[in-house]
């Protein structure tokens, strides 16, 4: 019995790479179609295998997370893309991601792109944000560098200690740059980026399936650009600990289970009063909450 990492998986073959760094191509076992489960790429197995294109795939090890858009299994950090402009830089959307990563216990980090295009007021709220996710202790990686090859060597140098023995995923919506950031950070990749659809005001598509490739010391995943976000897995009572701010206050307000929306005596809305939790992020996590308080039960 061999162990590894499934780092592709494609038209019902599972890749899987040992600690050799030797890659097998295999086939599950019936019996997990069967059992309704679904090996991902990320998840560690056991699997048999005489040579390397006909092994068989015996079992998955326990999952640490998973996500399934993209399907992939025991991711590390998440690096959320976000564009300044072509798309417009977006807090709510910001906040929806890191809500994502928060519940399936991913370290987030926070880059900001095309900052070198953006105008001086741009700049300056982009500033405003880096405090405040900060203080919050996100890394937030907002570089204004204007020549490429000075961006590219301070990019380089900004990501090796996040990604060393980690596995990555790049998440934003189409078009933030996710691909030109891996450009940057590995030129032999030569993902395809595709400029921003002037007309839909975002990204074509360029991703197509899920590999993991390595990087700065560590794997990555490049991942299919999304903006929608549906929390359909995340309960109202579990919605507040996603919110460090709010995670960290919780004990102090009068009601258990506080849902920081109508209760008296709530530590997080005198917060918010205070300026102690950022406006933004509570009105954000008041959306949030509403959608899924609106939310048809599912049974």
């Amino acid at each position: 019995m061999k162990e590894g990492q499934i780092t592709k998986a494609l038209s019902g073959f599972y890749y899987i790479t040992d600690e050799k760094d030797v890659t097998y191509q295999t086939r599950a076992r019936g019996i997990f179609r069967k059992e309704g489960i679904t090996p991902l790429v990320g998840d560690y197995v056991n699997f048999e295998s005489d040579n390397l294109d006909e092994g068989t795939l015996v079992e998955i090890k326990p999952r640490k997370n998973e996500l399934t858009r993209p399907p992939i299994a025991n991711v590390d950090t998440g690096v959320i893309v976000s564009s300044v402009v072509g798309p417009k830089f977006s807090a709510q959307l910001l906040d929806r991601f890191l809500v994502m990563l928060e519940y399936k216990n991913i370290d987030p980090i926070i880059y900001i792109s095309k900052l070198d295009i953006a105008d001086d007021e741009t700049k300056k709220e982009i500033e405003q944000y880096k405090t405040v996710y900060e203080d919050l202790g996100y890394p937030f990686i907002a570089l204004n560098v204007e020549e490429v090859e000075d961006l590219k060597e301070e990019i380089k140098k900004t990501f090796k200690d996040y990604f060393e023995d980690r596995l990555v995923v790049f998440i934003g919506q189409s078009g933030a740059g996710k691909s030109t950031l891996l450009n940057y950070l590995n030129p032999e990749f030569d993902l395809l980026t595709a400029e921003t659809s002037k007309s839909l005001g975002r990204g074509k598509h360029t991703t197509r399936h899920v590999e993991l490739l390595p990087l700065l010391g560590g794997l990555f995943a490049d991942t299919p650009g999304f903006s929608a976000l549906v929390f359909s897995e995340i309960e109202k009572e579990e919605l507040s600990s996603c919110f460090p701010e709010m995670r960290k206050l919780s004990s102090q307000c009068k009601f258990r289970g506080c849902l920081h929306q109508n209760e008296p005596k709530c530590a997080v809305k005198a917060a918010v009063k205070t300026g102690e939790v950022a406006s933004s992020r509570y009105e954000n996590y008041l959306q949030i909450l509403t959608e899924i308080q609106s939310r048809k039960p599912m049974y």
